[in-house]
C-alpha cells in the first residue's frame, strides 16, 4: 500500500525540481512533500470516514469532499479522485483512526486544525442533517487531534453560516 501511495504522488503531485534546500531541521525540500502528502492522504481518510459514519456515502458528501480537495490543497479534479480512492484504501485497511489523527495532530497547528474542523462541519452538514454518527464520529476526531470543544463549537458555527 506505501508503494501506492509514493507511486500515486510521484505521477500526480511531482515537485521540481526534486531535491531543494533543507528547511532548517536538516530535512530537504522532498522531505517537506511526502509529509505534506501524508498529511493530505491522512486529512481525506478522515473525511471520509466521517462520510461512511451514517453508512450513507451520498453523491452531495462525494462531491463535498472533491471540491474541499481541489481547493484546500490545490488539485484538479482527476488528482482529487486518485487521491479519494488511495485514501479509501487506507482508510478501509485501518485498524482505527490513529494513524490518521496522530499525524495530522503533531503537523497542523490549532489554526489549521480548526481548518479541519470546520471542513469536516461543513460535510456533515452539507446534506441538511445532522446524523447522531456523524456528531459522535466528528467528537471522536477532534478529540483524537486535541481540538478543544469550544474551537470545534466554533468551527461549527462557522460552517453553519457558510463559512
Amino acid at each position: 500500500m506505501r508503494e501506492d501511495i509514493k507511486s500515486f504522488f510521484q505521477k500526480n503531485m511531482a515537485v521540481d525540481p526534486p531535491a531543494g534546500p533543507t528547511n532548517g531541521n536538516g530535512r530537504g525540500r522532498e522531505g517537506d512533500d511526502a509529509e505534506r502528502k501524508r498529511l493530505h492522504v491522512a486529512a481525506c481518510a478522515l473525511l471520509l470516514e466521517l462520510a461512511h459514519a451514517d453508512d450513507q456515502f451520498s453523491d452531495g458528501e462525494r462531491g463535498h469532499i472533491e471540491a474541499v480537495l481541489q481547493r484546500h490543497f490545490g488539485l484538479d479534479n482527476a488528482t482529487a479522485l486518485e487521491l479519494m480512492k488511495l485514501a479509501e484504501e487506507e482508510r478501509s485497511n485501518a485498524i482505527d483512526l490513529y494513524q490518521f489523527t496522530s499525524l495530522i495532530r503533531k503537523s497542523y497547528d490549532l489554526g489549521q486544525k480548526t481548518l479541519l474542523a470546520e471542513i469536516m462541519w461543513s460535510l456533515v452538514l452539507s446534506d441538511g442533517q445532522i446524523a447522531h454518527h456523524e456528531a459522535y464520529m466528528l467528537r471522536k476526531i477532534a478529540n483524537l487531534l486535541d481540538l478543544e470543544p469550544g474551537y470545534l463549537s466554533a468551527a461549527r458555527k462557522r460552517a453553519a453560516d457558510g463559512g
